[in-house]
């Protein structure tokens, strides 16, 4: 089967609301497009950027073009302690990229900042991606490989994770050693 293939490369993103929560680790991006979505690598903020610096390849069959008029990129924020939480998005409108791509034969849009829009529709912060799309492309069965499917990942909760950290320094051998030392006690003022 013949169909395109769009290449996103995630680049930074600076400018990101702040809230300052105990136990923040980083960022990462889930980006959407169609019915695959992406998870990128978890960074840390540098001088008020985060960097992926990523590039992701997305196979789009022909018949996916009218579904898919927008790709999502939505900013979320690690944190250790609770669920992670979205800080925003940004939504990039396909249908032109696509249509030039096909009349021409290939299109790129150098990295260029997308405004982040939060939940209460206001811009905060800025996402700089770059855009490939080469269209012709033979589409192979194995089109899952290029998606990491991240929701059925399962979340650990606090208590687990509080239970590792205190499990592991348990001095256990003691413990049991303990046991067998007062049944040796007591069974030598027995005699």
């Amino acid at each position: 089967m013949r169909g395109g293939a769009l290449e996103v490369l995630l680049v930074r993103a600076e400018g990101l609301k702040r809230v300052h929560l105990l136990g923040s680790s980083g960022h990462y991006v889930i980006i959407q497009c169609g019915n695959q979505t992406v998870k990128s690598k978890i960074t840390t903020e540098i001088d008020e950027r985060v960097w992926w610096n990523e590039k992701f390849r997305f196979l789009l069959p022909q018949l996916e073009f009218e579904e898919m008029p927008k790709l999502i990129a939505k900013t979320m924020k690690q944190t250790k302690f609770s669920e992670d939480y979205s800080i925003g998005e940004t939504i990039i409108h396909l249908s032109e990229i696509l249509l030039e791509g096909c009349e021409k034969g290939f299109i790129e849009i150098k990295p260029a900042a997308y405004n982040i829009v939060l939940e209460d529709g206001t811009y905060q912060g800025e996402m700089k991606l770059g855009i490939r799309y080469i269209p012709n492309v033979e589409l192979k069965e194995q089109r899952n490989i290029c998606t990491r499917n991240f929701c059925q990942q399962k979340k650990q909760s606090i208590c687990r994770d509080l239970l590792s950290i205190a499990l592991k320094r348990i001095p256990w051998s003691k413990l049991f050693f303990f046991q067998k030392y007062s049944a040796y006690e007591e069974s030598k003022k027995s005699e």
